[in-house]
C-alpha cells in the first residue's frame, strides 16, 4: 500500500470503484507512479483517458505502474484478473467493479 497522510490505496484489492480509481490514480499519479484505465473491449469510456488493451505496448510501462482493467460490466476483468497478473508481474493489476456501464461521466473526487 501507498501512504499520503491518513490515506491510503490498497493496491492489493481485487476491484476499485470509478471513485477509489479516480481518488487513487490523483494520489498515486502525485507520487510519480502511473494509473493507466485499460479497455479490454474496445469501447472507450467518455470523459476519461483509457488506453487500448495491448500486452507488448503495456510491458515497455514502468514497473510498479498500475493497470486498472474494464470491460462491460466488471465481471469478465475480475475473472481474468490471474491472467492480467501473470501476464504483467511487474505491475499492479485491478478490475473496475461495475465495469464501463457503471462508469458516470461527471462523478468527481
Amino acid at each position: 500500500m501507498i501512504h499520503k497522510g491518513t490515506e491510503m490505496a490498497d493496491l492489493s484489492a481485487d476491484e476499485w470503484t470509478q471513485e477509489e480509481y479516480l481518488k487513487n490514480r490523483r494520489e498515486l499519479e502525485a507520487q510519480g507512479i502511473r494509473v493507466l484505465l485499460i479497455d479490454t473491449i474496445l469501447n472507450p469510456i467518455d470523459g476519461t483517458e483509457t488506453v487500448l488493451y495491448s500486452p507488448p505496448l503495456l510491458k515497455n510501462e514502468a514497473p510498479g505502474s498500475v493497470f486498472v482493467f474494464y470491460c462491460d460490466t466488471g465481471k469478465s476483468s475480475k475473472e481474468r484478473l490471474g491472467e492480467f497478473r501473470a501476464k504483467f508481474p511487474n505491475h499492479v493489476c485491478i478490475s473496475l467493479r461495475g465495469g464501463r456501464g457503471y462508469w458516470r461521466k461527471n462523478l468527481r473526487v
